[in-house]
């Protein structure tokens, strides 16, 4: 079975990534300067170029019944799980950052717009909450009987990542989307709210 993971899409090539992240001064949300780490880890793992080719089609058989809810609910519990390990305190699940994340995903995923954090500014504002400072993750993976579980263990061995993970954020918001070739889209929003 084919298996293919990434966190980010930069020259066409599969590889870890950077994560994005908006500051604004306290008590404001209405303005948000928008960061990038320029600086590209090299990936883990890379994927054979026969799995790279866009059009790669994967018959609708063998694609796997996934039920987002349960596969969000599943990340919100790992990455908690990973915080509490190493004494952090843990994120609360916010319904209207769910929303947001899962509205990417979803978008992610019927090629709306490309595998990236494109629109991470609109996507935070949009939720009409106070905060002081955002981040997000994405990942994307097809052919893993535990989507999430790979994308987490990713997550965590790339640095821009795992600093959001580990951040001081207390609010957090999945969201989790496939499509008919049998990718899964996962998209985590990170806020510091007062």
């Amino acid at each position: 079975m084919l298996r293919r993971t990434a966190f980010c899409l930069a020259l066409s090539a599969l590889v870890f990534a950077g994560e994005f992240t908006s500051h604004t001064s306290p008590g404001s949300s209405s303005t948000a300067k928008i960061t990038q780490n320029k600086q590209l880890p090299k990936p883990a793992r890379r994927v054979p170029a026969s799995t790279q080719v866009p059009s790669l089609q994967v018959p609708s058989s063998q694609v796997p019944s996934l039920k987002s809810s349960e596969l969000e609910k599943s990340v919100f519990e790992q990455i908690n799980r990973y915080r509490a390990a190493k004494g952090l305190s843990k994120l609360r699940l916010n319904a209207n950052i769910s929303k947001q994340a899962r509205v990417h995903s979803q978008n992610m995923a019927n090629g709306k717009v490309p595998f990236s954090h494109q629109g991470f500014e609109r996507r935070v504002n949009a939720m009409s909450i106070t905060y002081r400072s955002a981040a997000e993750n994405v990942a994307y993976n097809l052919g893993f009987d535990d989507p999430v579980a790979e994308a987490v263990r990713g997550w965590i061995k790339s640095p821009g990542h795992l600093k959001n993970i580990k951040g001081t954020y207390n609010l957090t918001g999945i969201g989790v989307a496939s499509n008919s070739k049998g990718e899964v889209y996962l998209t985590q929003i990170f806020l510091t709210s007062p």
